[in-house]
């Protein structure tokens, strides 16, 4: 056994590879300053010339003054050709710098310049598009001042310190952009019964409602959304405005003292209500029977649709001119079905004596 050091070997029996030896640094080389380069220049050329003027001296006799005076203004002459180089050289890195800086500035100015113009721009596109859109509201027919006040009033909510308002306040003011959007189209939907459309649309009538009345929102004439609708109804009797309403069973049967009496507490308020079983008429009058409508104007009809389970699923607003001329066709049809109909017009109490 010896005493070199054992070599290990891979499984493939190769010796493993050897690590990687750091690179040595570089010894730095010793840095003269400057001034003292120029001053041991200097001297190296003085010394130069003061040899050359001796030798000179010994071949033409000149005096030593001469030949130090000679090698001192030759010395000084190299000392200024230097500092002159150095001047140089200083002045071509001040130029480039210059010249750098130059061509950053007008890099920036020329990037700054696009900046602004596409800022102006873009500011102007929206000046421009704000301008264009009051111009259109002011042109409308809706209220200027209610949109002004609307664009104001969501201005000051979203500076409000109050996450939780400014949300809501985002998620209605979305909800009524997308109303306003189907409008536009003359179509919107909602799930469920919107009571909020039905009252609001009869606050805004001017001339007519049509509307038809079945069995399954029999109980909504007992809440407090009927008795608001009924009251803007009576505000519109009184403006002129006709309104009629069929309120639909299937059968005779379902013609109780709680119809009739429903029917006639509307007549009281002049509503032109009839009552009138499906059975009665014939199968043509019974066509799109099974949905609520109302059509106001006779120009937007308000429709519930029933699910399965006959609740009221959706409510629906169509403009649409040929869907309204359907709905009021298909009124019209049922409505002049019941004039030949002696109990349709005049609803009896259920023991025959007229109220």
């Amino acid at each position: 056994m010896n005493g070199a050091p054992a070599t290990t070997t891979t499984t493939t029996g190769q010796p493993p590879p050897a690590a990687p030896v750091p690179p040595r640094p570089e010894p730095r080389g010793l840095r003269v300053p400057p001034v003292l380069m120029k001053i041991l220049v200097t001297a190296l050329v003085f010394v130069i010339a003061l040899l050359v003027t001796n030798a000179l001296d010994q071949k033409q006799g000149a005096g030593d003054v001469w030949n130090l005076t000679a090698s001192v203004v030759i010395g000084g002459a190299a000392l200024i050709v230097q500092y002159l180089v150095d001047f140089e050289k200083r002045l071509e890195e001040i130029e480039t710098s210059q010249a750098d800086m130059i061509r950053d500035v007008k890099d920036n100015l020329v990037n700054h310049h696009v900046a602004l113009t596409e800022l102006v721009d873009d500011r102007f596109r929206q000046i421009n598009a704000a301008t264009e859109l009051f111009s259109n509201v002011d042109r409308s027919v809706l209220r200027s001042d209610a949109v002004i006040k609307l664009a104001r009033r969501a201005t000051e909510c979203g500076k409000l310190n109050n996450e939780t308002v400014k949300t809501f306040a985002s998620e209605e003011i979305e909800r009524l952009a997308g109303l306003l959007e189907n409008l536009s189209s003359r179509s919107a939907d909602c799930l469920g019964e919107n009571q909020d459309w039905l009252i609001g649309l009869t606050r805004c009538i001017k001339h007519s409602l049509d509307a038809t009345s079945t069995s399954v929102d029999r109980h909504f004439w007992g809440s407090e959304p009927a008795a608001r609708y009924l009251e803007a109804q009576s505000d519109a009797l009184s403006n002129g405005v006709e309104i009629r309403r069929l309120f639909l069973v299937d059968t005779p049967e379902e013609i109780d003292d709680e119809v009739r009496a429903l029917c006639n507490n509307q007549r009281a308020l002049e509503i032109d209500a009839r009552v009138v079983a499906l059975s009665e008429l014939p199968a043509w009058a019974q066509l799109g029977t099974k949905s609520d409508f109302i059509v106001f104007d006779r120009e937007l009809s308000y429709e519930i649709d029933q699910d399965t389970k006959d609740v009221n699923a959706k409510t629906t607003l169509n403009a649409r001119p040929g869907h309204v001329e359907h709905r009021m066709r298909q009124f019209t049809r049922l409505w002049d079905a019941t004039l030949r109909l002696p109990d349709a017009g005049i609803p009896q109490p259920a023991d025959g004596r007229p109220d």
